[in-house]
């Protein structure tokens, strides 16, 4: 029981969602985009939650649903109960890295998502290069997609050097506080 109590204790701080109000309607599930790609469809990992036990988090912390999750909210949008199930995704992905259950699939996606957030922390904007970049030394997908690079660049798609915000300081000290911070990052 006190599994149980420990898991739902430390969602609801830090979500503020509630998974015991899901009473399993599958309207979440219905509509997801990608739930025939998951491990664990919408109603399915939150039922897993709601049994509390260390087994099924762990299970959920090795999925590759919670990184497949696009956050396009259609669950929450379906939902009678209007239960954040991508607040929860956000929680469960951070968990997951935090205690390294890395399902291996979701290896691209994380290293997309800390090249993108490289490219926003250094030049306060997207800057592609160095986006496909750092995905590419990330996941060693070095010749992947080489032949656009050309094609993109003479149509004006690519520019070599990147657009810069006047306020990039502000940028680092955004990521200083949250992103950067250990304090926050299960906030």
């Amino acid at each position: 029981m006190e599994n149980i109590n420990k898991i739902s204790e430390d969602l609801l701080l830090h979500t503020s969602v509630d998974v015991a109000r899901c009473y399993q309607c599958g309207k979440c599930t219905a509509g997801c985009v990608l739930a025939s790609e998951m491990d664990f469809p919408p109603s399915y990992l939150m039922r897993l939650l709601q049994t509390g036990t260390a087994e099924n988090y762990e299970r959920i912390l090795h999925s590759n649903t919670i990184w497949l999750c696009l956050n396009c909210e259609n669950c929450l949008g379906r939902c009678p109960m209007e239960i954040d199930i991508p607040k929860v995704m956000d929680y469960l992905r951070e968990e997951s890295l935090n205690k390294k259950k890395l399902h291996p699939d979701a290896k691209p996606i994380v290293a997309f998502h800390k090249s993108f957030l490289d490219s926003i922390k250094y030049t306060g904007r997207l800057y592609e290069v160095g986006l496909i970049a750092g995905f590419k030394t990330r996941t060693f997908r070095l010749t992947q997609d080489l032949k656009l690079a050309p094609k993109m660049y003479f149509n004006g798609k690519l520019n070599l050097i990147p657009e810069t915000i006047n306020d990039r300081k502000g940028i680092r000290e955004i990521f200083a506080k949250t992103i950067d911070n250990p304090k926050t990052k299960n906030k």
